[in-house]
């Protein structure tokens, strides 16, 4: 069986390779490599996730949980430049480009580290972005959802990006019922993006 992107450290010979991708307005480059989630370029479903994450301020701070080599995380810094923007991914060989990524592209007020679920993401959180590795299975899938809520404030905001023939339903019922509230907010190229906020319950 071929090595899947959410190992935790690929063996799989390494083959970096040097992308430039534009979004959100800017043309950024990025190396990504064998092993990793979506090694030739951005992927439909994470560019629409971009696009509809929120501008943080001074003093906020994002998560970008499952983080591949870094597209989401560096964009959102970028265009958050006074937040802080935490990247991780359980896959070490992804890690590290995300950490070479945010860095190469001016993101500075990023911290990456590589870790299963949020094991080693420290404090909380005001927003968090999540393309979950489908691959893995329903239960693990749903269980970054409940990290992810553990690590949001009062009033933090997780968004979703699923494939809908990848069971956008079924991840929104489960999403209402551990928030108590979960939106479409966008839809494209056969994703949808999910937002949910922690402690509002649906009306």
């Amino acid at each position: 069986m071929a090595e899947q992107y959410f190992t935790a450290r690929p063996t799989s010979e390494s083959r970096p390779v040097e992308i430039r991708i534009s979004v959100v307005g800017r043309e950024l480059t990025f190396t990504t490599d064998s092993g990793v989630f979506s090694r030739g370029g951005l992927d439909a479903g994470t560019k629409l996730l971009i696009e509809n994450l929120p501008v943080l301020t001074k003093g906020q701070r994002g998560l970008d949980l499952g983080c591949g080599w870094g597209p989401v995380g560096t964009a959102w810094a970028l265009s958050s430049p006074e937040a802080q923007i935490v990247l991780t991914d359980v896959n070490e060989r992804a890690a590290a480009l995300a950490k070479k990524n945010t860095a190469g592209n001016g993101a500075l007020n990023t911290l990456c580290v590589s870790g299963d679920s949020v094991e080693n993401v420290p404090g909380i959180f005001d927003a968090a972005a999540l393309n979950p590795p489908i691959r893995t299975g329903k239960e693990n899938v749903y269980r970054l959802f409940r990290d992810a809520m553990a690590k949001l404030k009062p009033g933090g905001v997780l968004y979703v990006v699923i494939r809908v023939k990848q069971g956008a339903d079924s991840a929104k019922k489960m999403l209402r019922s551990t928030f108590g509230n979960c939106e479409t907010i966008d839809r494209g190229s056969g994703y949808h993006i999910l937002r949910c906020v922690k402690g509002e319950e649906m009306p």
